[in-house]
């Protein structure tokens, strides 16, 4: 886990450094397992975010934006009671753990000065968001874990709150080398033995430090441990790491063959390598269902999609019964009532050879000629409601492929948005209790080119539609991926040629917000609004287009996260 005791201490001193005498405005519940804070300190809003999530927990000052819920969950609504208004008047790492205390001065509805303590402890799957009196008798938590659980710890309401165990371990500062060379023990793995033997050091860190060494001399591992020490401590320089996965670390991990993208701050650093995240697992929290109803559907086309292949070619069988019923009725003459078969010449052959025809030995001839004609008329009319049942399972799969891409970068109202599409086009039920209330206008996504020009980006059916067909003017320009679903992106400008900046910046929008996101070398097409065509009969946001242009483009997250988008 990249969030070790290192890393804690230094988000602590980066967060004390920008947040201390802050005072907490307003606080906001993004899902179970996320609170924002938005913090007012040296002269500026920030934006703190906690999450205690399994796989993302970390404490951070963000830049990103979050779509707040309409109505605050029981604890966000605590929290407002006990924080809001108050006053950051200490942030501290607790133990050299991944623990952090946030000590807040608060006035409560009677006029006096209260303490309360804020822990939030960064523990994977036992992460946790923790509010105290100044007597540490636990208010609430956003996870409530009994004594039935956890018989050393119990975090609930009224509770004593308690550290987790520490850990008998070596800080990792001010060790000689007689001290660290008494505890490697030679023969055995020594990032293991770090991570072992040393508090707050990750197997990341670890396997970082080996490799750094060159050679397995315990001087040479020294070295290499205590100059990264060194450098985290003195001189950061955060960097996120992409190969086969990502990763992110206070300084560039070159044990990890892939590549190195510097951040100019430790938010930064978190602010890109949670993009979208954590928003995708809000949108799968709460939109399980729709987007296992899309999967379901996807699938179950396509499965419909070659068992109507499968007829189409038994139905093309259609004239074999034709020229078997004629060939009966051309020899039916030498064929009796109780017969099961006939050897006729097939003088529908270049080679006239001869053929065995079944028949039914309780038909006379001419009625088994019948039968094969019956056959061939049902056959003949299979193939042309096969052939239209086709076009219409293909237009099913490019819809449902759509919507599976959409969803994937979907915001909450991006995905609410989606859920109301289904249900206007009959797929999904209407519900009347908890009904949202739309404005009428779908949610438009809003950037600025590099250059400053004004760039529009769709991320699902309602949205494009309304984009292309409704807010476009005829003579601005329109981009989308090439052949594959994706965003509907216009350019605010008329202008007879756009810029390469502005063009590259669509471009780029559209290739991210497509099916081609995670690939390389994506074509986009670009023309004139005025060429773009509903598609009649289809679904909303399908078009056709022409007079188009083709650049190609390879999608890039941190193009789009430093893109300026507007509210």
């Amino acid at each position: 886990m990249a969030f070790d005791g290192l890393m804690t201490s230094s988000v602590a001193a980066s967060l004390k450094e920008s947040l201390l005498a802050g005072r907490i405005n307003k606080i906001y519940q993004l899902s179970n397992h996320e609170i924002l804070m938005q913090i007012r300190a040296q002269g500026k809003n920030q934006k703190v975010l906690f999450s205690t999530h399994s796989s993302y927990a970390r404490v951070q000052i963000t830049k990103l934006d979050y779509q707040y819920p309409d109505e605050p969950p029981m604890f966000c609504m605590f929290l407002r009671k006990h924080l809001e208004g108050g006053i950051i008047y200490n942030i501290e790492q607790i133990n050299h753990d991944r623990i952090i205390k946030f000590t807040i001065r608060h006035i409560n509805e009677l006029g006096d000065q209260m303490i309360k303590f804020l822990y939030i402890e960064i523990m994977g799957k036992h992460s946790n968001l923790i509010l105290t009196d100044a007597t540490h008798r636990i208010l609430d938590t956003i996870k409530h874990i009994s004594p039935l659980v956890n018989r050393y710890r119990s975090l609930q309401p009224g509770a004593t709150y308690i550290l987790p165990p520490t850990q008998e371990k070596q800080l990792p500062t001010d060790v000689d080398f007689e001290t660290f060379s008494s505890l490697m023990v030679e023969g055995e793995r020594y990032d293991k033995q770090l991570v072992a033997k040393f508090q707050g050091l990750s197997p990341l860190i670890a396997r970082e430090i080996i490799y750094r060494s060159e050679s397995d001399s315990i001087q040479n591992i020294y070295d290499s441990f205590t100059n990264v020490l060194t450098k985290i401590q003195e001189a950061p320089s955060p960097h996120v790491m992409i190969a086969s996965k990502e990763y992110f670390y206070l300084l560039p991990l070159y044990h990890i063959e892939g590549e190195l993208i510097p951040c100019v701050t430790l938010w930064d650093m978190f602010d890109r390598y949670y993009f979208g995240k954590d928003e995708r697992d809000r949108i799968k929290q709460q939109f399980h269902d729709i987007e296992r109803f899309i999967r379901q559907e996807y699938d179950k086309n396509v499965k419909k999609l070659e068992k109507l292949n499968e007829e189409l070619v038994n139905s093309e069988k259609a004239e074999q019964y034709k020229v078997l019923g004629e060939l009966i009725l051309a020899n039916i003459y030498q064929i009796k009532r109780g017969d099961s078969v006939v050897r006729v010449q097939n003088f529908y052959s270049e080679n006239l050879e001869e053929l065995d025809i079944p028949l039914e030995p309780m038909l006379s001839a001419s009625e088994n000629a019948q039968k094969y004609f019956q056959k061939y008329t049902k056959a003949k009319n299979a193939v042309n409601y096969i052939l239209e049942q086709l076009e219409l399972t293909e237009k099913e799969i490019a819809y449902f492929e759509t919507l599976m891409i959409q969803i994937e970068t979907a915001t909450l109202k991006d995905a609410y948005e989606i859920k109301e599409e289904l249900e206007l086009a009959g797929y999904l039920r209407k519900r009347q209790m908890k009904k949202r209330k739309m404005n009428g206008k779908p949610n438009i996504e809003k950037y600025l080119s590099t250059d400053g020009v004004e760039i529009f980006v769709g991320k699902n059916n309602l949205q494009n539609d309304y984009l292309t067909h409704k807010f476009a003017r005829r003579h601005e320009w329109w981009f989308h991926a090439k052949d594959m679903p994706g965003s509907h992106v216009l350019v605010r400008s008329d202008a007879d040629e756009l810029s390469e900046a502005t063009i590259r910046s669509a471009a780029q929008l559209a290739s991210y917000f497509s099916k081609g996101r995670l690939s390389s070398s994506v074509p986009i097409d670009y023309t004139r609004v005025r060429h773009v065509k509903k598609v009649p009969a289809a679904h909303l946001g399908f078009v056709t287009y022409e007079n188009q242009k083709t650049i190609y483009i390879d999608p890039d997250e941190s193009f789009i996260m430093n893109l300026t988008k507007l509210k």
